[in-house]
């Protein structure tokens, strides 16, 4: 599925439906380059979630978690834009984050990538002439709930 994100309202609107969606479990896998809008759409799917304040970007941190009631749902935000190797993923110990959480994921490919498990929605993002463009590929679980 091929969506047009011409504006930062567009890409808003895409965050709030993915996060009408989103369930504990649930991985959403954002892929593109620098700047394709990774964090932008992150930001967005956090506030969706009723997160008032700031998000900071976990480029430094690498994970930045979010629980309730600041959320709808318990949630991990991950940067593995850092990671050197997927072996790393295991260091930090992302799987106790992820336990009973949905994990927003950037830069996935550098943790070893997430297509995999079926709760996995991924999304790649590229620049185009004006705004972005989101290709969104869905795990089982997702099927149905699309966003």
């Amino acid at each position: 599925m091929t969506i047009q994100l011409p504006d930062l309202a567009a890409m808003e609107e895409f965050g709030a439906r993915i996060a009408v969606q989103l369930r504990a479990g649930d991985v959403v896998a954002l892929s593109g380059g620098l700047g394709a809008g990774k964090t932008t759409l992150a930001r967005a799917i956090i506030a969706a979630l009723g997160y008032k304040a700031e998000v900071p970007s976990p480029t430094f941190t690498i994970i930045e978690t979010y629980d309730p009631p600041a959320v709808r749902l318990p949630l991990v935000h991950a940067d593995f834009y850092r990671l050197q190797r997927p072996g790393e993923v295991a260091e930090i110990g992302l799987d106790d984050y992820r336990n009973g959480a949905a994990l927003l994921a950037e830069w996935p490919e550098n943790a070893g990538g997430f297509e995999h498990e079926p709760a996995c929605l991924s999304i790649l993002l590229e620049v185009a002439d004006e705004g972005r463009i989101a290709i969104a590929r869905s795990g089982a679980d997702w099927l149905g709930r699309m966003p």
